[in-house]
């Protein structure tokens, strides 16, 4: 699915049941992963996020931010569980 974040706005903190396959599209995003630094990408990058590890993301540049998100989730499962941090 198409994920579009406008500047300067972060994703709620969330998990999932199975594995993300994340593509940017454009812009830059930055990604708070449980356990990890933070880290930034731009068009072009790649981000593999284990199941049931709460990650966020925000919008850190000027434009819009897209990204393709590919879930691996078991079928009946919830896609998204949001978590309070």
């Amino acid at each position: 699915m198409r994920v579009d974040i406008d500047p300067g706005v972060t994703a709620p903190a969330h998990k999932h049941p199975g594995e993300e396959i994340i593509y940017v599209l454009e812009g830059l995003i930055e990604y708070d992963v449980e356990g990890k630094a933070p880290v930034t990408l731009k068009t072009g990058d790649v981000l593999f996020i284990p199941a049931g590890v709460v990650h966020s993301a925000k919008n850190v540049g000027t434009g819009n931010a897209g990204e393709l998100a590919t879930y691996v989730v078991e079928k009946g499962k919830p896609l998204v569980v949001v978590v309070k941090r």
